[in-house]
């Protein structure tokens, strides 16, 4: 055995998944570096059909009429979306490839954009809102599958940098919104039409893309057919991973910390409201709280690449959750800044579980499956989680039962991520071969 297959086996799981197969064919010296710039692109499209929105909702509900039934299905549809379209990636990706999905993604995100302010009424609209979210569904799963492709020694600084991306086009989309409709006459429909541009910058960025990575993808595959490993490559559709723990804790640690965060961009500004802060300065918490991911999304995803076990990262940023839930109870008010920044880092487990995704599968078949089943469940996990505070808060007649529950699923999400970050990958709990 040599010295390079001895430290090949040594290596943690982590490591191990990130080692990069021979190409079998040569992709053009420009696919890389456009690449990247697609990925951002990409990454900065998947959350501004849902916080365009959320800034002039009160505008559009009452433009269209809608009833207060079908505003509440508006608010639930991106995660049940999220969840119901993420599940087909992995059959679309083996067919297509998960570029050309990620192209179609994109198309969909900029179609569902261009049609729904033209629409005449609730249920047109939430149509065209369906369309967009599938094309976001499909990219969420998509991305880390194209990071550990095209860029396997490199999953955590990737994963980082579209991470960064998506936090920045959530909080850009959710704080411009309002002052670009102003200036730009006042209408709602002008507000939500002019983040199409957005979509279709990506669009024309990820067609080239996508025909070059076609071609190299044929390529490889008929060199593959030579070497007689096309039914390997064929057939290679991933282990199942709900057979895997590590799956299983990825999945419901994604659905507890999107339960968090969706209950931060819904409910955090009334929480500081109902305790004497003004609505404009609880509106600049709540971006306070979204901006911090920007940096760490790209420092954290950076770190626990380079780490053996992640479970440390996930405990930090459970209990940086913790004390901020517990300053919002004793003393909403009077420690407002501090508890937002708390929470905008503990809000920092989403590029967390998705840097894990990559790292806790060894192929990129391995990784669809496991992005797939791990956010479509977490997604679903996440649904009730906004509604039941609601609910708690009408009931009760304030925070305190609301604010214990919200701590109380910090615990389960520190075990989950302590689990999901252990060395091991699916492959191996399955009992399959690289």
């Amino acid at each position: 055995m040599s010295d390079e297959e001895t430290k090949t086996l040594t290596r943690p799981a982590a490591d191990r998944a990130t080692v990069p197969a021979p190409p079998a064919a040569a992709q053009p010296a420009w696919l890389g570096p456009v690449l990247i710039v697609g990925i951002v692109l990409a990454a900065l499209n998947l959350r501004p059909a849902i916080t365009s929105l959320g800034a002039l909702f009160e505008e559009t509900r009452t433009g269209l009429g809608m009833s207060g039934a079908v505003a509440g299905l508006i608010t639930s549809v991106p995660a049940l979306c999220f969840a119901v379209f993420g599940v087909t990636a992995p059959r679309l990706s083996r067919r297509f490839g998960p570029v050309a999905v990620v192209c179609a993604g994109m198309a969909a995100v900029a179609a569902g954009l261009l049609i729904r302010p033209f629409a005449d009424g609730a249920a047109g609209f939430l149509a065209a809102s369906a369309l967009s979210l599938a094309g976001i569904a499909l990219t969420n799963v998509l991305l880390p599958v194209i990071v550990k492709r095209y860029f396997p020694d490199r999953v955590g600084t990737m994963t980082g940098l579209y991470s960064m991306a998506l936090a920045a086009g959530t909080s850009l989309a959710a704080a411009a919104t309002v002052p670009l409709t102003d200036a730009l006459g006042g209408s709602w429909r002008t507000g939500l039409l002019m983040w199409a541009a957005l979509a279709l910058v990506a669009v024309l960025l990820w067609l080239p893309i996508s025909r070059a990575a076609r071609r190299a993808d044929r390529a490889q595959a008929a060199a593959a057919v030579g070497s007689g490993a096309g039914a390997a490559v064929r057939t290679d559709a991933g282990p199942r991973v709900a057979r895997s723990r590590t799956a299983w804790a990825l999945a419901c640690y994604f659905g507890l910390q999107a339960t968090g965060a969706y209950i931060t961009m819904g409910w955090l500004p009334q929480i500081f409201r109902d305790a004497g802060v003004s609505a404009s300065t609880a509106g600049v918490l709540l971006a306070v709280t979204m901006v911090m991911g920007v940096p760490l999304a790209f420092v954290i995803p950076g770190l626990a690449g380079r780490m053996r076990n992640q479970g440390a990262i996930a405990v930090t940023l459970g209990v940086f959750g913790l004390t901020g839930y517990l300053g919002l109870y004793f003393a909403p008010a009077a420690g407002a800044w501090a508890w937002a920044l708390l929470l905008g880092v503990s809000n920092c487990a989403f590029p967390l579980v998705i840097t894990m995704i990559g790292l806790r599968a060894k192929s990129p078949a391995g990784v669809v499956r496991l992005s797939a089943f791990a956010q479509s469940t977490g997604y679903l996990i996440s649904i009730p989680g906004p509604l039941v505070i609601g609910t708690l808060y009408q009931h009760s007649g304030g925070w305190d039962l609301p604010l214990a529950l919200m701590a109380g699923l910090l615990v389960p999400q520190i075990a989950l991520g302590v689990l999901a970050g252990r060395d091991r990958t699916i492959e191996d709990e399955c009992g399959m071969r690289d």
